[in-house]
């Protein structure tokens, strides 16, 4: 299992991009495009925390002697994003879009900074999993900063393409990760103290550090038919500003 959401073969990254992660929380994608290639890495969130974190993270990584590469971080809003046109080669957007009133307001923006030719990658949760879980709890999707709505697939994709961009490429994943979900709203009021709920952490977290091939087929497997999050890739062709 891999916490990246984004597959980094099919974002086509290349030595000296210019990568923005919008609502990078943590940092999963911010920092693994810093390791993967020698580009400028963006992270931007309205959560300081989470910036602070990614710091932390980040200073496992950092290669200071590698002056071709970096990292750096900011508060920003996607809908108001700090960047001239036309000056990222790719951007991310990895389970944000859900948490945004005006979330084609930021497709607008990412249309902007984008380069012609420039890579969109996004990810929201899956409907039916989604669905699920606002089925077993109010509260997963009622508390400050939650989900506010449900996409359909499809219908975000017809607004991304609305917004400028051709679609090319779609999977899911994740899977392995519903359980847990369903688990944390089902016993929600109760919290990490619930057992089951304890129990399926530690099975992810046992996942994550031993990365057994088992799995790592079981959720290969099983993302077409229940994968979390549904990831689709987008190109902007010619100048749409």
């Amino acid at each position: 299992m891999s916490l990246q959401t984004i597959n980094f073969d099919h974002l086509r990254l290349r030595d000296n991009d210019r990568i923005l992660d919008l609502g990078c929380g943590e940092g999963r994608h911010a920092i693994t495009a810093y390791m993967e290639k020698n580009v400028e890495s963006v992270g931007i969130d309205l959560s300081l925390k989470d910036l602070q974190t990614t710091k932390e993270r980040f200073a496992e990584f950092e290669e200071p002697e590698k002056t071709e590469k970096s990292l750096v971080m900011s508060i920003a809003n996607g809908s108001q994003l700090p960047f001239g046109e036309h000056s990222f080669d790719k951007v991310i957007c990895s389970e944000v879009l859900e948490h945004i009133p005006d979330y084609r307001a930021v497709l607008t923006e990412i249309n902007r900074i984008l380069k012609p030719e420039g890579i969109f990658a996004a990810s929201v949760p899956r409907f039916f999993p989604e669905w699920i879980c606002w089925q077993l709890s109010d509260e997963y999707h009622a508390e400050e900063g939650g989900h506010i709505r449900i996409f359909n697939a499809g219908d975000l994709r017809r607004d991304i393409e609305g917004s400028g961009f051709v679609h090319y490429k779609r999977h899911h994943a994740h899977s392995l990760h519903v359980p847990y979900w369903w688990l944390k709203c089902l016993f929600w009021r109760e919290g990490s103290e619930a057992k089951a709920v304890q129990i399926y952490h530690k099975f992810l977290i046992w996942d994550l550090m031993s990365k057994p091939k088992l799995t790592y087929w079981l959720d290969l497997l099983l993302n077409p038919i229940m994968g979390k999050s549904v990831v689709m890739y987008f190109v902007k062709t010619g100048d749409q500003t």
